[in-house]
């Protein structure tokens, strides 16, 4: 008999190795792919339009059989994509803060997103990169980070770029209709329209469980991996 699968969804902005502890963890238990999307090995062209299905379809064609899924951000969202599109794929999902933001409504939106709208609308350029990461991390994050690190953005920032223009654009979306069982994990120092998302995400799923890391914000995979990946491989197992 097959061992189980685990698919791992890395952010935007990042690669497969995001998930690199994780996969390790779940090694034991689960065969496990964690790859690049679109754009993060092979550069998607610059000016070139892109849209989050093709990422959803790319994941969808690397599985052989049905797996559980986990991501993280843009990873998340494309996680409750595949499990909508492909349902006979997806056995469980674990995702931490995904961006589903088409369960918040037109109100909420525009508190939520109140001050950034005008940056994310800015040319592909250092001002719209520091705008994101800022968005996500407090101001200055984009300045704090290390070098090389800002120029691995730079170079996937079209892609990324894309992604956010075509995950904002959807507005119809029905989550209510995720029937994998489903690990919603968040941080309760992300924004405040990402911590709405998590929540309101935990209550439209129907066979969802809400999980909250009061103290870490929105890369908490990242910087506390160990306790999230923990809470994931124990959500996997059972």
């Amino acid at each position: 008999m097959a061992r189980p699968l685990a698919l791992l969804i890395h952010s935007g902005g990042f690669g497969g190795r995001q998930w690199r502890k994780l996969a390790e963890l779940l090694a034991p238990t689960h065969d496990v792919l964690a790859p690049d999307l679109i754009g993060y090995g092979e550069p998607w062209p610059a000016g070139k339009p892109f849209h989050f299905r093709q990422d959803v379809e790319r994941l969808a064609a690397m599985l052989d059989r049905p797996a559980d899924v986990v991501g993280h951000s843009y990873g998340g969202f494309l996680a409750l994509q595949l499990a909508l599109a492909r349902p006979d794929l997806v056995d469980r999902l674990a995702v931490y803060d995904p961006v589903a933001f088409t369960v918040l409504t037109p109100e909420e939106r525009v508190r939520g997103f109140a001050g950034i709208k005008a940056q994310y609308e800015l040319p592909l350029d250092e001002a719209w990169l520091a705008a994101f990461v800022d968005w996500w991390n407090g101001p200055g994050a984009w300045a704090k980070l290390p070098e090389p690190t800002r120029e691995a953005f730079r170079k996937v920032g079209w892609k990324c770029s894309e992604e956010v223009a075509t995950l904002m654009a959807d507005y119809e979306t029905d989550y209510s209709r995720v029937r994998a069982p489903t690990l919603v994990l968040g941080g309760g120092k992300s924004p405040e329209a990402e911590r709405l998302t998590v929540e309101r995400l935990a209550r439209v799923i129907p066979h969802a469980e809400l999980q909250m890391f009061e103290d870490l914000g929105h890369m908490g995979p990242i910087v506390a991996a160990e306790r999230v990946n923990a809470a994931i491989a124990l959500s996997l197992r059972r």
